[in-house]
């Protein structure tokens, strides 16, 4: 879970270090935007469904989410890397960064349940959110703004608090 909200604010922050970049080339440019297409399918769509197959003690029935989750993701990269941002602000589906932020906080919840009912959770979670990442829903685009950036760091070194005091109890 650590990981996966470090993740998100890696992701957040190559943006703003790589736009702040003069001597970066259109080649430059245009490989770096590739590597986060990499890096977003494994942070975003791998990363998760590994975590859901595992959680699920790789149950056939989970692999039906894993398959959603893994379509959605590379159908939401495919069409953000075509189309952009509508209006130059506003992500058409949910981003997939927002999956990982959302599931590092469900997870908080994993000891009130027993392991099956908590993998139902995720599967339930993992496929709601694979739904609205190829939805037609508009959402804001929350990187790239200095607040939200703040506001992610202050919640990943909570989080990374929160789940480093459970490991250690």
């Amino acid at each position: 879970m650590i990981g996966m909200i470090w993740a998100v604010l890696f992701d957040w922050l190559d943006g703003i270090v790589a736009r702040k970049m003069t001597r970066r080339s259109a080649t430059d440019s245009t490989f770096g935007g590739q590597l986060d297409i990499l890096i977003d399918i494994i942070s975003y769509g791998i990363a998760p469904s590994i975590l859901l197959l595992s959680y699920g003690n790789f149950k056939p029935l989970f692999l039906i989410a894993v398959f959603i989750a893994l379509s959605a993701s590379a159908l939401r990269l495919s069409y953000f890397s075509t189309f952009g941002l509508a209006d130059g602000k506003r992500y058409i589906g949910l981003a997939l960064d927002n999956n990982n932020i959302i599931l590092v906080f469900i997870f908080l919840f994993e000891g009130f349940f027993s392991v099956e009912i908590f993998s139902m959770v995720l599967f339930i979670s993992i496929v709601g959110l694979s739904i609205l990442n190829v939805s037609r829903i508009e959402t804001p685009k929350l990187s790239g703004n200095p607040i939200n950036v703040y506001l992610l760091s202050t919640y990943t070194f909570a989080i990374t608090f929160v789940y480093a005091w459970m490991l250690l109890n």
